[in-house]
């Protein structure tokens, strides 16, 4: 879904209790090497410092519909990181 007039990505996701939550999504990549996508999101809330938290999952579609899952590779995360460092540079 996309709002027009802000033209902001939002994308709905379910937590573990059930509640449905709309999210804005930053950036979605995937890495060939392991072909595992990924997406960047935030719920626009601010940490302490007033800085906006953003989140970052790996994408399973390996059932019937879209499942968000937690990176835990320590590997995966520095790939991960150089891509938000390359983003923060362009913006």
């Amino acid at each position: 879904m996309v709002d027009k007039q802000n033209e902001k990505k939002v994308m709905s996701i379910v937590s573990n209790d059930g509640a449905i939550e709309d999210v804005e999504v930053i950036l979605a990549f995937e890495f060939k090497d392991n072909n595992k996508e990924y997406v960047v999101y935030t719920k626009n809330e601010k940490d302490e410092n007033g800085n906006v938290t953003v989140y970052v999952s790996n994408i399973d579609r390996s059932g019937d519909e879209p499942k968000l899952v937690g990176v835990e590779n320590e590997n995966e995360w520095n790939k991960i990181k150089d891509v938000l460092r390359e983003l923060s540079k362009t913006e």
